[in-house]
């Protein structure tokens, strides 16, 4: 089961949606109280960074809630339309629907169940939560001034149908903010794929060293909850999922096999 979990984003594209799908009926199932709505891996600054401020109830998935500011925090989103692709638990929605308060902050996931919880769980004017694919985005073309994508697009069966739609649902100048882990021979492949679809790369940063560093920081709390939470059987799956310290995701990133890119595009 670990090495499944490990290889399934090079598995064939047809079966990454429905282990995905899966994975999210299984922390519905084993997170009864409510307390995992983060899935990336995280982010913490190298240097003297100056750590965001947070909210008390914020604080435990600080390193979580950094890679979503990282992301985002070059843009204006105050009173824009949002839109985040692949919104999975609903924690990074919840951040930015708070602190950056958008005028409209809607979810796509491709889990009906998730997406029911989350519209249950979260309670915060103009945040809302729909069903739909990444490769054929549920909106009208021009909706939206930004879309967001973390740590999700590399399920997907066709990044370039992915990037064409999000294209499509752009207004003329909407931003593009997008994360995610890359093999490392694949880096340029993915920057052709964005400007053939009509992005300009306003920001392209390698962020690796970072989430390495977050996920050193944040390997107990995740260890905690997986101990707390996840039966015997699969504990060695879920923590190689959450990419804990000594973990086989955790290692192809500190060995350099995978690096961690963000990026912040603008529809041209």
């Amino acid at each position: 089961m670990t090495n499944f979990v490990d290889n399934y984003c090079e598995f064939p594209a047809i079966l990454r949606r429905p282990m995905w799908r899966l994975w999210h009926e299984l922390l519905i199932r084993f997170d009864r109280d409510n307390t995992v709505n983060f899935l990336n891996y995280g982010y913490e600054g190298l240097h003297d960074d100056i750590p965001i401020h947070l909210e008390k109830e914020d604080e435990k998935d600080r390193f979580c809630i950094q890679l979503y500011d990282h992301v985002v925090n070059t843009v204006k989103l105050q009173n824009k339309k949002v839109l985040e692709i692949g919104s999975g638990r609903g924690g990074g929605a919840y951040f930015i629907a708070r602190y950056y308060k958008p005028k409209q902050y809607t979810g796509v996931d491709i889990s009906r169940s998730t997406i029911e919880w989350c519209n249950q769980f979260y309670n915060v004017s103009g945040l809302s939560f729909v069903k739909g694919k990444a490769e054929k985005i549920p909106f009208d073309e021009q909706t939206y001034d930004a879309v967001i994508n973390i740590e999700s697009a590399r399920c997907y069966s066709s990044l370039k149908t992915f990037f064409n739609e999000v294209h499509r649902i752009l207004r003329p100048e909407g931003h593009f903010l997008f994360a995610d882990m890359i093999e490392k021979n694949k880096v340029k492949d993915v920057y052709k794929k964005l400007c053939s679809c009509g992005f300009g790369i306003s920001r392209m940063t390698e962020i690796t060293r970072n989430v390495v560093k977050g996920l050193e920081m944040d390997t107990k709390r995740r260890e905690m909850l997986i101990q707390k939470k996840i039966p015997g059987v699969l504990k060695k799956a879920f923590e190689t999922f959450a990419g804990v310290q000594g973990s086989k995701r955790f290692e192809s990133f500190n060995n350099g096999n995978f690096e961690y890119w963000s990026f912040v595009l603008t529809k041209i």
